[in-house]
């Protein structure tokens, strides 16, 4: 679990951190119980990657919606 005064990760660093995860599991190499610690840390990751992407679906719809000028505004933080 990300803890609150730890720095989130970015998009690329949870990617790379979501590919390394899998790759663990994958080789087998790992005991069930620390795959499932891995999963939900896994999955913690695929969270954090979707409200990024989400974020920026927003600002693209923002971004488009401003008549054809492009005029950024400003989004909420962040709180994931």
């Amino acid at each position: 679990m990300i803890k609150k005064d730890e720095k989130l990760p970015t998009f690329e660093e949870s990617i790379a951190r979501l590919e390394g995860i899998v790759d663990q599991i994958a080789s087998g190499k790992v005991g069930l119980e620390e795959s499932l610690v891995m999963y939900e840390k896994g999955m913690e990751l695929v969270q954090r990657c979707r409200a990024i992407l989400d974020s920026a679906e927003k600002r693209i719809e923002i971004l488009s919606q401003a008549g054809g000028t492009l005029k950024a505004s400003p989004l909420e933080t962040e709180t994931q």
